[in-house]
């Protein structure tokens, strides 16, 4: 059986079109997809994202244990609510998973996780917890739901179904989040638009939903999450990177701390490996749409898209692929589509930003 957020029947209501996304009964669209992902863009979107994992750190010693763990460096967090966005890995130096770190105090750091790799992430996180000898307490806070709400509207929509919000908020700068009782209030999100993410205790969410409803939101899917996360050039995990593969490789080379003397699960690995490839944009010059898996070919070997889609925005059809260094932007590559080889510009991504296209 499928499992289900708080807001499984508020969806069902809207008429949503619900898929199993990764065992969870999630809606991939209310109509039209192009429509959200277009009010994202210009106006105000939510999502649901409950189905992602909120997991509480806290003891003695929390941010040694922390430091150890994953690829970027905690020590940079150093006011309350401060996020950095980070990879954990394995010995080998490929991605566990890609998560956002938050400081609240000195015994306790709140980690989001994928909702895919979830049961895994906190098996991982308990066997280093137990093999460093930490004892640290990982709550994994189902308890809780989260909303996306984003989009150049959003700080208005928010004000508006949450009184006290913009005393709340006030001030609160991308990468940050405030506590505040039973509200955790994040400026992040995963559009490349302004916006939060909201968690809100799960019996309080389809109020909360409503609410944002009636300040003017329009309710988005997953699939509009998904183009808008590819022109904003966000690594989805899975596709973008998984455990085979280095953040080297994977464009996340800004996420790993290699400069610092401290040691991390997978710094040895990633110091002695040779990078060969590299993770760029692709625009599409012939028609077609690219997708995930198809083999691209450069004057330097074969590449492969990790990522592809059409995008409403440029309403041309793009990619991320990983294909052997040496290929810089402006250069011409080939995309096997369907038994013919198309042409394809190599980009610097992101493609889209703030609503404006960046190529």
């Amino acid at each position: 059986m499928l499992k289900q957020t708080p807001l499984n029947a508020a969806h069902r209501e809207l008429g949503a079109k619900m898929v199993d996304f990764g065992g969870w009964d999630m809606p991939v669209n209310y109509g039209s997809q192009i429509e959200e992902h277009d009010v994202v863009r210009s106006a105000c979107g939510i999502f649901d994202v409950s189905h992602m994992l909120p997991v509480d750190v806290k003891g003695e010693g929390v941010r040694a244990f922390l430091r150890r763990l994953v690829a970027n460096n905690v020590d940079k967090l150093k006011t309350p609510g401060k996020a950095l966005y980070s990879c954990m890995l394995n010995e080998q130096g490929g991605v566990i998973d890609d998560l956002i770190i938050y400081f609240m105090d000195e015994q306790w750091f709140r980690i989001v996780v994928n909702a895919g790799t979830a049961d895994k992430d906190l098996a991982w996180m308990q066997q280093c917890n137990t093999a460093w000898g930490a004892n640290l307490s990982l709550a994994p806070r189902r308890d809780l739901a989260m909303i996306a709400i984003q989009g150049p509207q959003a700080a208005a929509v928010l004000h508006g179904a949450m009184p006290g919000s913009e005393q709340m908020t006030e001030g609160l700068k991308p990468f940050n989040a405030v506590n505040v009782g039973e509200m955790f209030v994040a400026r992040t999100g995963y559009t490349g638009e302004d916006g939060y993410e909201v968690m809100v205790p799960a019996k309080s969410a389809p109020f909360f939903w409503k609410a944002l409803l009636e300040a003017g939101a329009k309710p988005a899917g997953l699939g509009a999450r998904d183009t808008l996360r590819l022109e904003a050039g966000m690594n989805l995990y899975g596709q973008d990177m998984d455990e085979t593969v280095s953040p080297l490789e994977s464009g996340l080379a800004w996420t790993v701390d290699l400069k610092s003397e401290r040691d991390f699960v997978g710094r040895k690995a990633l110091e002695s490996s040779e990078i060969t490839r590299q993770l760029v944009g692709l625009v599409l010059l012939d028609k077609g749409v690219l997708r995930a898996h198809q083999k691209v070919h450069t004057k330097h070997g074969v590449g492969e898209i990790t990522s592809g889609t059409f995008s409403p925005t440029l309403e041309k059809s793009i990619a991320l692929a990983r294909i052997p260094l040496g290929i810089a932007p402006g250069e011409k590559v080939e995309v096997e589509v369907r038994d013919k080889k198309l042409q394809a510009n190599v980009v610097k991504y992101p493609f889209v930003r703030n609503g404006k296209a960046l190529i």
